[in-house]
């Protein structure tokens, strides 16, 4: 039976976010710091945890990494594979990777479901999978949704912060309170910080992937070229900025394990 997170990802066009102006900046600053941690010399072994259609894994692949992808929806998975790249492809749960042994991978991409995973030891599972099928000296970037983010633009925006501390959805310290049926998990940087802790990782630094381009997108659509490009420059100089991390819609943290 199709879960509702397949349902919505059957009808979701995921090409058409990463290729949008607003998704053009969050793909733009991941690879930059994708690419920070890879060697030069294309050896290492990339896995893309919740690769969606691809578009991180393909790229990659592109450049001449050898790249695993894991994607738990069927239709996205379909459409990496009609890409015909180098990617190998297959179904998984970012919970269970116990296909790949441990150690394997020098690089692991979360960067879609913490999105969709609800509970402390849910996400704490994910984490701990790719720590595992991470080599020593590896890196981790995982991607999440961010709490203010939600209630700014769901919650004002459109108007339904009433009904939401109403029905429970928002709580007295604005802390979003998602349900699985509500398909997205949100974040403030302290439930990062305790995952990692759980995990056995340790964070080498925070980025917001995307700053303010999801609250500006019809304002980055009305730039022309010059003025977009400038946007980008703009946002990758001040990503790391620490009072700008949490205020986007989308974090990459970036982990390695810890030494214990």
């Amino acid at each position: 039976m199709m879960t509702e997170l397949e349902k919505y990802y059957n009808k979701f066009n995921e090409e058409k976010r990463l290729g949008s102006r607003h998704g053009q900046v969050e793909f733009t600053t991941s690879m930059k710091y994708i690419h920070e941690y890879l060697p030069e010399d294309k050896s290492a072994k990339i896995l893309d945890v919740g690769a969606g259609t691809g578009r991180y894994s393909v790229a990659l692949a592109e450049e001449g990494y050898d790249v695993t992808a894991v994607e738990l929806v069927k239709y996205n998975l379909g459409i990496l594979k009609k890409k015909n790249s180098s990617v190998k492809a297959y179904q998984g749960n970012a919970m269970k990777l116990s296909r790949f042994p441990n150690k394997e991978f020098d690089l692991v991409l979360v960067f879609g479901p913490m999105y969709h995973l609800y509970s402390m030891e849910d996400k704490v599972k994910a984490l701990t999978e790719a720590r595992r099928v991470l080599k020593d000296d590896g890196v981790i970037l995982v991607a999440y949704c961010m709490n203010e983010y939600s209630v700014l633009t769901y919650g004002f925006k459109q108007n339904h912060i009433l009904e939401c501390i109403e029905n429970g959805k928002i709580d007295d310290n604005f802390r979003v309170q998602p349900k699985p049926e509500d398909l997205y998990d949100y974040v403030r940087l302290e439930d990062m910080d305790a995952y990692n802790k759980a995990a056995g990782l340790e964070r080498i630094k925070v980025i917001s992937a995307d700053g303010p381009s999801d609250y500006m997108r019809p304002v980055l659509n009305a730039m022309d070229e010059e003025t977009f490009e400038t946007f980008i420059r703009y946002h990758l100089s001040v990503c790391e900025r620490p009072e700008l991390v949490g205020a986007g819609s989308h974090t990459v943290d970036i982990l390695k394990k810890s030494i214990i």
